[in-house]
C-alpha cells in the first residue's frame, strides 16, 4: 500500500458522513471496536487495503485511500447484518488454496479439507495416471485442492455441478492452482449426467447435500445465508447418497474408490448404503472433533 495524502473516513465516521484523517492502525482499532472481533477486523482491513498479512502490518501507519475505507465500511455493514465473514471477505482458505466464495456456493470448511486429504491419498496410489471426479464441486474446493496437490503429469480432475452459478465460482478459482489448471475439466449437470458416458475414474469424491429438512442441528446463520440446494437432502438427509452410491459404480474403475463427506450422525446409514451395493473395504473416518465425517469404499468387484 502506497502512502496517500488526503482525507479518509473510519467506518463509524463514514456512516455519519464525517471526514477524518486516519491510519490503518486506527481503522483496525475502530473496526474491532465496532464488530467486537479483532481478528475479523484485521482480515477485513487486509482485504480493503489489497495487501497480504505482512504488507498490512508493515503499513499500519500509512493513510488509506478513501475508496479503501469505503470498501471497509461496506464490509462492516454487511458483517453487522449477520452475513458470514467468508462471504463478506469474498475469499477463504482451503488447504493450500485461497478460494473465491460468495452466496452462490457453500463456505469451505476444515472438515472438508480432510475429505480432500483422503481423496488425494487414494489417488496417489495410482502411480502413472489418475482420474478424479469432484461431484457437486461448488466453489471447486475439493477438486482444485486435489489438482493442486496431485502430480502435474498424468492427472485429470473433473469438477461437476448442477448449478451454473456454482461452476462460475469454480472457474474463477481455477487460476489459483496455476499450471495444474490444465488438468481440470469443468462440466455442468446433475451428478453423473455431467460426465462423459465412457469416463472411468480412479476416485470419485463428493460433499453432497446431507442435512435433513427441518433439522434442528443446522445453525441458523447457515440456513439463512448458504445455498439451500447445497444443504438439504430430503427428510433424512440421505437422498443424494441414494443416487451417488449406486451411480458411481458405472463410472469407477474396478479398483476405484468413492469418497463421501457425511453428517456427524450418518456413518452407519451411509455405510449401509455402500453395503447394499456391494462396495468393498468400507471405512468411516472421523474429523478432528472425533465425529464421523467421511465414508469411503472400493467399487464392487
Amino acid at each position: 500500500l502506497r502512502p496517500t495524502s488526503g482525507r479518509a473516513c473510519s467506518p463509524k465516521a463514514m456512516s455519519e458522513h464525517t471526514a477524518v484523517t486516519v491510519t490503518w492502525r486506527g481503522l483496525w482499532d475502530e473496526t474491532a471496536s465496532v464488530i467486537g472481533d479483532r481478528q475479523h477486523a484485521r482480515w477485513m482491513c487486509e482485504i480493503a487495503s489489497s495487501t497480504d498479512p505482512e504488507e498490512f502490518l508493515a503499513g499500519l501507519d500509512q493513510t488509506p485511500m478513501t475508496r479503501m475505507v469505503s470498501h471497509l465500511d461496506a464490509m462492516v455493514a454487511r458483517y453487522q447484518t449477520g452475513e458470514p465473514l467468508q462471504y463478506v471477505l469474498g475469499s477463504w482458505s482451503f488447504r493450500r488454496l485461497d478460494l473465491n466464495v460468495d452466496k452462490r456456493v457453500l463456505i469451505p470448511r476444515p472438515e472438508t479439507e480432510l475429505v480432500a486429504e483422503v481423496a488425494i491419498s487414494l489417488a496417489l496410489a495410482f502411480n502413472d495416471e489418475r482420474t478424479l471426479v469432484d461431484l457437486g464441486t461448488g466453489s471447486g474446493a475439493i477438486g482444485l485442492a486435489c489438482a493442486d496437490e496431485l502430480p502435474l503429469d498424468g492427472t485429470t480432475v473433473w469438477l461437476t455441478d448442477a448449478s451454473s452459478d456454482a461452476l462460475d465460482v469454480a472457474r474463477a478459482n481455477l487460476a489459483g492452482v496455476g499450471r495444474a489448471a490444465r488438468n481440470v475439466r469443468v462440466a455442468l449437470g446433475n451428478w453423473f449426467a455431467a460426465l462423459p458416458d465412457d469416463l472411468e475414474a480412479d476416485v470419485i469424491v463428493s460433499n453432497p447435500p446431507y442435512v435433513a429438512v427441518g433439522s434442528v442441528d443446522l445453525e441458523t446463520n447457515v440456513g439463512e445465508w448458504e445455498p439451500k440446494d447445497a444443504l438439504f437432502a430430503g427428510a433424512d438427509g440421505l437422498n443424494d447418497y441414494r443416487v451417488i452410491i449406486p451411480g458411481a459404480i458405472d463410472y469407477l474403475r474396478p479398483d476405484g474408490w468413492l469418497v463421501l463427506e457425511i453428517g456427524y450422525d450418518q456413518g452407519s446409514a451411509v455405510s449401509a448404503l455402500f453395503e447394499q451395493q456391494g462396495y468393498r473395504k468400507i471405512e468411516v473416518r472421523q474429523d478432528l472433533a472425533k465425529l464421523d465425517r467421511i465414508v469411503f469404499a472400493k467399487r464392487p468387484a
